[in-house]
């Protein structure tokens, strides 16, 4: 079974952190490293933050978390523009 990367958005509530949404990486280990090591935010992830992004991978169908980051309501729109940014440059390459 092939992995599967993606980047998951978080928030936390009451209840702890609740998965949002996510942006699906495709099957290359090494390209979804590089988009997130570009994204904006703190590897310093701490119990008051409210926003969090964590770099996932699907092993045998089950998620595991490879890195996460905390980062501010201003840093998440950036990442998201990235990472919609290295999606659609990674998907124009493969029509090529």
């Amino acid at each position: 079974m092939e992995s599967i990367f993606f980047i998951q958005f978080n928030v936390k509530t009451p209840e702890g952190p609740q998965s949002y949404g996510h942006f699906c990486m495709g099957n290359d280990r090494e390209a979804a490293a590089k988009v997130f090591r570009q994204l904006k935010g703190s590897p310093d992830v701490k119990e008051q933050d409210f926003l969090s992004m964590e770099l996932m991978e699907t092993v045998k169908g089950l998620p595991v978390n490879l890195q996460i980051i905390s980062c501010t309501l201003d840093e998440l729109a950036h990442n998201c523009r990235v990472i919609s940014k290295e999606i659609f440059n990674q998907a124009n390459m493969k029509i090529k």
